[in-house]
């Protein structure tokens, strides 16, 4: 793929945007660029933009081997290049080394957010699996059990037959099972309670 196709980035005033209409050619030395850039020239923003930001995006793009996240990456680059540029010393080294210097930090982040990223979709997957499981297991459980229950009915009295089925197959609650049938909160919780615990028996007996 050819790095110099890829989008140019946005920064401060649209600078690197007004290099798109510049006229062509080999432009002023790096030297000059270097200085002006460092003194907050936007125009060797432009420039530098020109000259750089094929090499930034092969670099990008060999790393990350994603046209996106490469255009992302020289994005940031000149962006973090431009507001950091007076940290810029051209006695330390040329500005195309510095801004090399800059790729290297911004594709290393680039890299450790993907890594994180996979690890939090890795991490959710395995809850929602984990959640999935745990609650079929439990619905499995559940009607196992009502099934069992349904089984051993016959060998309560009708009443508690009636009062335990409300609360077992009805999932109504003792209060609710009172007013629909008329009878006292404390009865239908004796019915029930004698009638789980000779269920209970039941069960352990047959077991």
């Amino acid at each position: 793929m050819n790095a110099a196709r890829h989008s140019s980035p946005t920064s401060a005033d649209h600078a690197v945007q007004r290099s798109s209409s510049a006229a062509s050619g080999t432009g002023p030395p790096p030297e000059e660029i270097a200085a002006r850039f460092a003194a907050g020239d936007e125009d060797a923003l432009a420039a530098a933009y020109r000259q750089l930001s094929p090499l930034v995006y092969t670099l990008a793009w060999r790393s990350l081997g994603n046209v996106q996240d490469a255009e992302d990456v020289t994005q940031q680059v000149f962006l973090a290049a431009w507001r950091g540029r007076s940290g810029y010393r051209s006695e330390r080294g040329t500005l195309t080394g510095w801004i090399v210097g800059i790729t290297r930090h911004v594709v290393v982040d680039a890299l450790a957010t993907r890594t994180r990223r996979a690890d939090t979709e890795r991490a959710v997957a395995r809850s929602q699996e984990e959640s999935v499981r745990r609650h079929s297991g439990d619905e499995s459980e559940a009607a196992l059990n009502r099934v069992l229950v349904l089984q051993k009915l016959m060998f309560l009295s009708p009443v508690q037959r009636r009062l335990v089925g409300m609360s077992v197959y009805g999932d109504m609650t003792q209060v609710q099972i009172s007013r629909e049938t008329g009878l006292p909160l404390g009865t239908v919780k004796s019915h029930i309670r004698r009638g789980f615990q000779a269920l209970r028996r039941v069960m352990e007996a047959s077991g």
